[in-house]
């Protein structure tokens, strides 16, 4: 009857009875679930037509909505209700505009952050992601301003942290979410600048210390360019507009934060030829900085013709990593070098003026108003060379240098145009929706339903033709990018022969890649991760969920395996370096969190080893300019020293390893006392999620916001990715979010998102996933509506406000 009634029925009536159906079908569902689930109604003002929210036993939302603009709309309005302080500040940082709410000692961070907004045509930025941008965007944010307008107007209590801050949030507008580029990932500018500065210091050979070149490259300096000229503060601006907001109590000093930037990913996709299950496999594990709320907030997307289930960045409409029933996707940093700074000669009559080709050109001068909280709003005026904005000026010296991104490229706000990819249906679809990505550079492992799998790169990279972009170069016209890449001219994959690809941010450019014409970027991460990978995936003929959810949490550190085996022929005399040494010969290389090896070895690695290299290896102007030398380059350098060590250079460095393991058996034994046999790498290592609100709240609220301290395995260096600073050896970065997929059976998909799914230190899921993340374990994906029911612990109906 249904059938013959539809086919005398327009398209918008059939869409609309069908919308209708899965609604009272969901409204009869919620009658059905279990009387442990909290059922609940209220009224969403802009919402279109009713809808459900269930929240699972893991603080995990399921949208179910009749439209795909209503489901949108529901993303931006349920991460309001979980996460309102996270994303409020989010914006208020990256538009510049925390001097406002919190006082003067922002207006600097105010400053900085504008250089880096996208000032170019909203039309084309719109345009550059897809036709589905806008709308996406216009309707997250009315999403997000309909859950801050009612705790504005009081219908909701107001959050904890603006309690904590003083403050409101703000309301939104659809160019905010893409306008804010400085939470993006680029490189390599720091990179350039150490190594000018290395170069300076005692000639551009010494900087293989700090960073090895790959693809094998001989990196030159730029003709024009004195690198002495360029100084250690010129990046302080770039700095600021980049790291996180800090507070402190009144008459403190704010603690300077600094950008986290050892950040890393691992993924890798299985095809059903290697799987047990003969489905593909999709495995994902994020790296970035470490915070409460999670930096990822995974959801559930539900409308007619769209079910999508993964993670994003809370402030940003659609999933960058999950899957949508058809096909399955996750991603790591590919690490194209988006970024340079060029070196002006000013003229001294105006200073707003630089040279260029065979005369003088003016900058282009915007003024702009801060408000400040307390004080009269502040004017400051931002500088823009026709490259990007100024960093840095030295009038007496005549010099300015300003950095060119591809963050002020249309179509390239960080992480947004996953909203395109998202829907895609098969590896044509995914790969039309990837040609137009911008930022930050990506690899994108692929699976589908189909049984293919696949890898695809993504990202702007600008094409270079008279250099390498290894270091800054003058300003004055003679080094030009000249285009971008095709979509088509990066490295990819569809079905390859070995029946899996992985990738954990390695030089991973394919062999007979055009590098010389094309040179996407010479800096890329520490290989342990992915030889590791490697091996574990090369030695099993059929991989389970659990073998990948283990690789995940896989503790092995292959430049433990690299170090020791230096190590093993040596001896010494010093009974306490001996005890130390034995110790390290025994060791299994696992930086398991019960480990006394593995504590005794990352102490050594990294703050003694590098060290000790740098002070026989490296001239004295040089050290500082070198500052912390890379981890690879100093093994790789240690397992083949040459004269730099001397006559006897391997002599030497045997000499540098036992003196430099005594300086760390002594600081283990000063931290962990002197008997080794208590020793644990997890008394050191450890998680810790400290709000960054923590130091404005009471004591009791202070402590709600906490979360740990957790004992933690893993390192910077081994797949199960826990990086630390090292004055305690917190961790700093890591996976907070990970991911294993079962493509094609969906609810046996496994997930964790670490402290917890909610910003609210009140809530039950702030903190419930923390323990659950330090112990590598995991909770299930819950994608079939039958699961989800079976998982749900709050269930709300939501309906359009009257």
């Amino acid at each position: 009857m249904t059938s013959i009634l539809a086919s005398k029925l327009s398209s918008r009536s059939v869409a609309i009875l069908t919308t209708l159906s899965t609604i009272l079908l969901a409204s009869s569902a919620l009658a059905d679930m279990s009387t442990a689930v909290r059922q609940g109604s209220h009224e969403v003002a802009g919402l279109q037509q009713p809808a459900e929210l269930i929240i699972d036993q893991w603080g995990i939302p399921h949208i179910y909505a009749g439209s795909t603009r209503d489901a949108i709309f529901l993303q931006g309005y349920n991460a309001a209700r979980d996460r309102l302080w996270q994303i409020d500040l989010w914006r208020k940082r990256g538009l510049g505009l925390l001097a406002r709410d919190f006082g003067p000692t922002y207006v600097a961070q105010d400053r900085a952050t504008r250089m880096f907004l996208y000032r170019g045509d909203m039309d084309r930025e719109w345009a550059a992601y897809g036709p589905d941008a806008k709308n996406y965007t216009e309707a997250f944010v009315a999403g997000v301003n309909a859950f801050v307008e009612e705790v504005r107007s009081g219908r909701r209590p107001m959050p904890v942290e603006f309690r904590v801050a003083g403050t409101m949030p703000d309301r939104w507008s659809p160019e905010d979410v893409v306008r804010i580029r400085s939470h993006g990932l680029t490189r390599n500018v720091e990179s350039e600048v150490a190594r000018a500065r290395v170069a300076c210091a005692a000639g551009l050979e010494t900087d293989r210390f700090r960073r090895i070149l790959e693809p094998q490259w001989t990196n030159r300096i730029p003709e024009g360019l004195d690198p002495c000229s360029i100084p250690r503060e010129v990046l302080s601006d770039y700095n600021l507009a980049t790291r996180e907001v800090t507070f402190a109590r009144p008459g403190q000093q704010r603690t300077s934060l600094d950008r986290v930037t050892d950040v890393g990913s691992n993924n890798w996709t299985i095809a059903p030829s290697r799987t047990a299950t003969g489905r593909p496999i999709l495995a994902n594990d994020p790296h970035r900085a470490h915070g409460v709320p999670s930096l990822r907030y995974i959801v559930h997307l539900n409308a007619p013709g769209l079910s999508v289930i993964g993670a994003g960045e809370p402030a940003l409409p659609g999933i960058s990593i999950g899957h949508n029933g058809h096909i399955a996707f996750g991603l790591t940093i590919f690490a194209i070098d988006q970024e340079d700074l060029f070196v002006y000669e000013t003229n001294p009559q105006n200073l707003n003026q630089y040279r260029y080709r065979d005369g003088w050109e003016d900058m282009r001068v915007v003024r702009e108003m801060i408000e400040v909280k307390g004080e009269r709003p502040r004017e400051v005026d931002l500088r823009f060379t026709r490259h990007g904005p100024i960093l840095h000026a030295e009038p007496a010296q005549r010099r300015a240098f300003a950095m060119r991104t591809v963050w002020f490229e249309p179509g390239t706000s960080a992480y947004f145009n996953s909203a395109e990819y998202m829907t895609a249906k098969d590896w044509n679809g995914f790969k039309k929706a990837m040609a137009n990505w911008g930022a930050p550079s990506e690899n994108q492992v692929y699976a589908d339903t189909s049984g293919n799998i696949g890898w695809i790169v993504g990202g702007r990279s600008p094409l270079r033709p008279n250099w390498d972009g290894l270091m800054p170069v003058p300003g004055d016209g003679r080094y030009e990018w000249s285009g971008f890449l095709k979509g088509e001219e990066l490295p990819q994959v569809f079905n390859p022969e070995s029946g899996w690809f992985a990738t954990a941010n390695e030089m991973n450019i394919p062999a007979g890649y055009p590098v010389a014409e094309r040179k996407v970027g010479f800096e890329w991460s520490d290989p342990s991760r992915i030889t590791r990978i490697k091996e574990v995936l090369s030695s099993k003929e059929k991989i389970t969920l659990a073998d990948s959810m283990d690789l995940q949490t896989d503790d092995y550190s292959v430049n433990g395996r690299r170090l020791i085996s230096l190590l093993q022929p040596l001896n010494t005399s010093d009974a306490a370096v001996g005890e130390g040494l034995n110790l390290l010969q025994e060791w299994n290389h696992r930086t398991s969190a019960n480990s006394a090896g593995a504590a005794l070895f990352e102490v050594w690695m990294t703050k003694h080893l590098g060290r000790a290299l740098v002070a026989r290896a490296i001239p004295e102007p040089a050290r500082a300019a070198l500052g912390t030398p890379d981890i690879n380059a100093v093994i790789t350098y240690l397992e083949n020293p040459d004269s730099a060590l001397g006559p006897d250079p391997k002599a030497t460095r045997d000499a540098i390893l036992l003196e430099s393991l005594k300086g760390a058996v002594d600081e283990v034994r000063q931290l962990l006392g002197p008997d080794a046999s208590s020793w644990a790498w997890g008394k050191l290592h450890h998680a810790q999620f400290e709000h960054a609100l923590a130091p404005l709240a009471d004591d009791a609220t202070r402590a709600q916001m906490t979360v740990g301290r957790l004992a933690k395995g893993g390192s910077a260096f081994s797949p199960f990715a826990a990086s630390y600073r090292q004055s305690d050896f917190r961790v700093t970065s890591g996976a907070s979010f990970r991911m294993v997929l079962d493509v094609g059976n969906w609810d046996q998909s496994v997930t964790v998102n670490t402290p917890g799914q909610s910003g609210d230190p009140f809530s039950a899921h702030y903190r419930d996933l923390a323990p659950v993340w330090a112990a590598g374990e995991y909770v299930p994906l819950a994608y079939s509506r039958e699961a989800v029911e079976r998982a749900a612990r709050e269930a709300i109906r939501l309906t359009p406000a009257r």
